[in-house]
């Protein structure tokens, strides 16, 4: 193998990139880059277009990566999906978009969004929509901004800054101290509530990054993960995915098939769209929020200590005696 003519093709390589990668640019917002990983599968189709693979080129092929991993690094590329990924709620968003994704109007399909998106964030724990006289606080946390050296940290002092980090932030705020919380869950326990703080506030989850970690029981007794602080649990999941394929499904009027088979959805008129699909989004989302409840019984149920019920354990006191 001549090396001079490997340099030559990672060259040549690196100029084809450029030319596919400057036509990607065109319709990339601020025209730097932005955005263009190296992961992205496109790339590698399009550069396959201009005839380099890695079989068949294989120095050119590094080269045209070579290119790309440079300016996914000075722009960042890769860590743009990250940045738009790295919270639960924008994760659901995608799901969300395919149940509205008929929808014309912007203001409908946003209207539609946030009949899904509700339920199901209230069923994350994040505020209770059933607590407005204590601005949402969420059941067995404290108000962040409570009075200070208050006994009872379920009133704040600050509405406008709670209300603002719980509904924009999406912050929960910290467990209130034990005898407290187990006002507002009576079947809390002193076991439970302490395996809680211990993984709220020293478990670091997987690989013990503190990005995803997970535990069969909340304050509620519930199985609850955490993905960057943020809780997620079964009802919020089941809520997002029933709601969005309802929402979906009520913007369709039927299906047809092409003659190659493929089948196409017919959607109903647009006007129509809107109200079927925001109907539709709350109706699956609150389906999915029960179903999720149910199932968070269930596994609650089968987490709880077995005790003899009355006649049994009469019956083990007459047998010890």
């Amino acid at each position: 193998m001549n090396p001079i003519q490997v340099l030559k093709d990672i060259r040549e390589g690196a100029r084809t990139a450029d030319v596919v990668q400057r036509k990607n640019q065109l319709n990339l917002e601020g025209g730097l880059g932005y955005g263009q990983s190296i992961l992205d599968p496109r790339f590698k189709k399009e550069i396959a277009a201009q005839g380099i693979t890695a079989r068949q080129t294989p120095a050119q092929f590094a080269g045209a990566y070579l290119s790309r991993l440079i300016v996914d690094a000075a722009n960042d590329g890769t860590r743009t999906y990250w940045w738009r990924y790295n919270h639960p709620l924008a994760v659901a968003q995608k799901g969300v978009e395919y149940g509205v994704g008929g929808i014309t109007s912007p203001t409908q399909r946003a209207a539609a969004a946030l009949a899904i998106a509700a339920p199901a964030i209230s069923a994350a724990g994040t505020y209770n929509i059933l607590n407005p006289g204590q601005l949402f606080r969420p059941t067995g946390y404290a108000q962040t901004y409570s009075e200070p050296g208050s006994e009872d940290r379920r009133e704040t002092a600050q509405p406008a800054q709670e209300l603002f980090e719980r509904f924009f932030m999406g912050r929960t705020g910290e467990p209130l101290k034990y005898e407290t919380a187990q006002k507002d869950i009576p079947s809390l326990t002193k076991e439970r509530y302490a395996n809680y703080q211990n993984f709220l506030y020293n478990d670091k989850g997987l690989l013990s990054l503190g990005i995803i970690k997970a535990t069969p029981e909340n304050l509620q007794g519930y199985p609850e993960a955490r993905v960057l602080g943020f809780p997620v649990n079964i009802p919020m999941a089941a809520g997002f995915a029933a709601g969005s394929i309802a929402a979906r499904e009520a913007t369709i009027a039927g299906r047809t098939k092409t003659p190659a088979g493929k089948t196409v959805a017919q959607f109903y008129p647009a006007k129509q769209r809107g109200i079927r699909g925001a109907i539709g989004g709350a109706l699956g989302s609150i389906a999915g929020v029960a179903a999720g409840n149910v199932i968070n019984e269930a596994i609650a149920s089968a987490n709880r200590p077995k005790l003899p019920t009355t006649n049994e354990y009469q019956n083990l006191s007459t047998d010890r005696i």
